[in-house]
């Protein structure tokens, strides 16, 4: 996966936590409305607000932890949640002020102050990162019998917690030098008057998705080298008294961040919203308008950042460059207002009466500028290079907020959110589809009447086959996307059923053999060690039916289970239980162990290797218990075949008996 594939996977995780920001950011705007001077001290109903809103924003570092660990995960799981959490208490606790002191053998005021501001969002998304990719790994992980009790999801909070103290020992070391750095930078910055007011404002912004712009901000708005902007901005007339302030200077590292935050942000959630997907704007809408309420009421603009930070990273080094802008033109043209909170209307209209607040009213003309800039370029920047905004994926809205990747892989670009309504519509419609389930490459629905499921429609929508199993059950054979299509089935609202009559099973074709001196395009070896079984003696229609794919099966003896060809592993299922394997001249084989073992939850399989590895033929990917499988599973026979096969002139089979993992031929495919 790339750098920015990566970061995309971020963000949407991210998107779990930042769900939480509208909320907080209305509660505390309700309440600065009700007491805009105390701020809850004179008011119970106004701290009552207040105090529940700063609960969450005082947090947000923990819930980042907790939501990047969740919307990471493969299967989505609370216990990966819970993993985040313990992760974040183990690592917060380690590098904090007291225990660093009593590690390093210091005293508690020698301790640096870096690690005073350790709870920050960069280790909460670091931590939900690290723990995430540990459940990833080691949740399907089966101890020995004596230690059965700690196997699986229970083992990767232990894990955890043994991996973040040398994460924390790091940071020991590297944690101050970053911090220090940051501290030093704004000291030499603030020489430069009005265009290091600028840059300042450019790098605060730049530095909010790690956590660190607080390093920063204690430079210029408090005393840390002397600058002290908002304190003494907030005494006013004393502080002019006292020679602390200068009329038309203090403040201008807090002046500009209103057009921003009042107007340039909401513009920005505009042109998000016009550049939504049709089917996705209406829960856009909702998104984008408290976050921008919450920007322009209250200046707290996390939910609007959040939300294409990590999705669409040019997107937010523009914002950090036009903040730089405007906060340098406020300070060039003695244009200042300031605040206690952020920069929102409530402490603009506070500000207005202080003494050191000139020309304070040029903000908002500035304001609704910036507001049209900020529309004009980010809707040109997302429309011509398509970037994943909220609302653009091709998935309905709302996936993201689960952390579910539901964007489709490979080359064919489909609307995951459409097939989707009009998959719904060909199995009769919602009132007929009582559930929804999806296997590798099938989709498997349960419904109340089979007959009404329209099979022609099916298969014009790309499926290569329908099976009516009974009356309540169907499943529809539609390739890699199935699992996507069904996600995107569960979150889609109510579909009629199609219009066309439903048409009768055609039976299968047979796939021709390949003429055996063809090219071959890619030569398997059997994945597994047993007995080679004829895919029409699969008990599962779709499999014998070849409407899954052509090849063979195999009924295995052995436990390992490895690649029957060089190339990527493009999926594994959560339960473990099959995955995809795309070779390096295109073909695309299903390696399927056992029948309804996605039944089985994932019991019964470990993961050896994981999606998007290069993997060479005979590399172990996965390992069963086959005492437990054959226990347990309706069957053990093992299909392995190719998907695309209708992209080549077919197949030639070589195994027959008994086979061995890795080594005897299983068949070859033969090119057009």
């Amino acid at each position: 996966m790339s750098i920015l594939g990566y970061l995309q996977k971020v963000g949407r995780a991210l998107m779990v936590p930042v769900a939480t920001l509208p909320a907080a950011a209305i509660l505390m705007g309700v309440g600065y409305w009700i007491d805009p001077v105390s701020w809850g001290g004179d008011n119970a109903l106004a701290a009552l607000f207040i105090k529940s809103g700063s609960a969450i924003i005082d947090n947000m570092s923990v819930l980042f932890a907790i939501g990047v660990a969740y919307g990471m995960s493969k299967d989505k799981d609370g216990a990966a949640a819970l993993t985040g959490f313990v992760g974040f208490l183990v690592l917060t606790t380690l590098c904090s002020p007291a225990a660093v002191a009593m590690i390093q053998k210091i005293p508690v005021d020698q301790v640096p102050a870096a690690f005073g501001k350790i709870s920050n969002q960069f280790v909460g998304i670091l931590v939900g990162i690290i723990s995430a990719e540990l459940y990833n790994r080691f949740s399907g992980v089966e101890l020995p019998k004596a230690l059965s009790f700690f196997s699986g999801r229970r083992l990767v909070p232990i894990l955890t917690s043994f991996v973040m103290i040398a994460v924390a020992f790091i940071l020991m070391y590297v944690w101050p030098v970053i911090f220090d750095g940051l501290v030093n930078f704004g000291e030499h910055i603030q020489k430069l008057g009005s265009a290091g007011a600028g840059i300042y404002a450019f790098f605060n912004r730049l530095l909010i998705p790690v956590g660190l712009h607080h390093a920063l901000n204690s430079v210029f708005w408090f005393d840390v080298a002397g600058i002290n902007d908002i304190p003494n901005f907030l005494g006013g007339a004393q502080s002019i008294e006292a020679g602390k302030a200068v009329v038309g200077i203090t403040g201008r590292y807090q002046a500009g961040f209103f057009p921003i935050m009042m107007f340039g942000l909401p513009g920005a959630a505009l042109a998000i919203y016009h550049c939504a997907r049709p089917e996705n704007k209406a829960k856009v809408l909702g998104i984008m308008m408290a976050g921008a309420f919450a920007a322009f009421f209250t200046g707290i603009t996390e939910p609007l950042e959040f939300s294409f930070m990590f999705v669409a990273p040019v997107l937010y080094v523009i914002h950090a460059v036009l903040t730089g802008i405007s906060v340098f033109i406020a300070a060039s043209m003695h244009w200042i207002a300031g605040f206690g909170f952020s920069a929102g209307l409530v402490d603009m209209v506070l500000s207005s009466r202080n003494p050191l607040a000139t020309h304070w009213w040029m903000l908002i003309p500035q304001g609704l500028v910036f507001f049209v800039i900020y529309y004009v370029v980010f809707r040109f920047t997302i429309t011509k290079f398509n970037l994943m905004t909220p609302g653009r994926e091709l998935a309905v809205a709302g996936s993201e907020a689960d952390g579910q990747d539901v964007n489709v892989s490979g080359d064919k670009e489909q609307d995951v959110a459409g097939l989707a309504r009009q998959y719904i519509a060909a199995v009769g419609g919602s009132d007929n589809l009582t559930g929804i389930d999806a296997c590798i490459t099938r989709l498997r629905l349960s419904v109340k009447d089979s007959s009404l499921v329209n099979e022609a429609l099916a298969k014009r929508l790309g499926a290569s086959g329908v099976i009516r199993l009974n009356k309540t059950s169907v499943q529809i054979i539609v390739g890699f996307v199935a699992e996507k299509i069904a996600n995107a089935m569960k979150t889609t609202g109510p579909v009629a059923a199609s219009e066309a009559a439903p048409v009768a099973t055609a039976p299968a074709a047979a796939k021709p053999q390949a003429v055996p001196n063809a090219t071959t395009i890619a030569a398997l070896v059997s994945p597994v060690t047993g007995e080679v079984v004829a895919l029409e003696q699969v008990p599962d229609e779709a499999f014998a039916s070849k409407a899954v794919g052509d090849g063979v099966a195999v009924k295995p003896t052995e436990k390992t289970v490895v690649s029957p060809a060089a190339g990527t592993i493009v999926k594994i299922f959560n339960t473990n239980h099959a995955f995809c394997l795309e070779t390096e001249k295109g073909a695309e084989i299903v390696v399927h162990m056992g029948i309804d073992t996605v039944a089985l939850g994932g019991k019964g399989f470990t993961r050896l290797v994981e999606e998007g590895a290069e993997v060479v033929a005979g590399q172990p990917i996965l390992e069963m218990d086959l005492d437990f499988l054959n226990a347990n599973a309706r069957s053990m026979i093992s299909p392995v075949v190719c998907s695309n096969i209708d992209d080549f002139s077919g197949l030639v089979l070589q195994a027959k008996g008994q086979v061995v993992a890795g080594q005897t031929p299983l068949y070859e495919i033969k090119g057009k």
